[in-house]
């Protein structure tokens, strides 16, 4: 127990976390990406955010909030969606989204989308961080 309490300990002290930048889209959108790297070389990714409006309000309208990352290998893909509803978003219109990722994230950014699983990043980006992962 002591063990993986000093293991988690380690983990969180060489994590990176980055505020992210706010976006015209929407302004009041506040949050943050903390990367880790994991025991077996992964990228554990973690975005919280809040005030995040819901995606149906935005002009114009959309459907769903994705997460993208741009790899080491500057490859851009989607690494999940985070979902504007009641179920996942509270009152306070906060969320928070966590994923492993085998790549190296140098950015991360969140779009407005009109589906899921949208193969390319859309012009409405709502968050994006300001780091580059060494």
């Amino acid at each position: 127990m002591k063990a993986t309490k000093l293991n988690n300990l380690v983990k969180n002290l060489f994590a990176k976390k980055f505020v992210f930048l706010s976006s015209s889209i929407v302004p009041a959108a506040r949050g943050y990406v903390k990367v880790i790297r994991d025991n077996n070389e992964n990228y554990i990714i973690q975005v919280k955010i809040s005030n995040l409006a819901e995606v149906n309000r935005l002009q114009p309208s959309k459907q769903v909030y994705v997460v993208w990352i741009i790899t080491d290998h500057e490859i851009t893909r989607s690494i999940g969606q985070i979902n504007s509803s009641t179920t996942f978003l509270s009152t306070k219109l906060k969320a928070y989204f966590k994923m492993v990722s085998s790549s190296k994230p140098i950015k991360i950014f969140i779009t407005a989308e009109d589906e899921a699983g949208a193969q390319s990043p859309g012009e409405q980006v709502i968050s994006t961080d300001r780091f580059l992962l060494n």
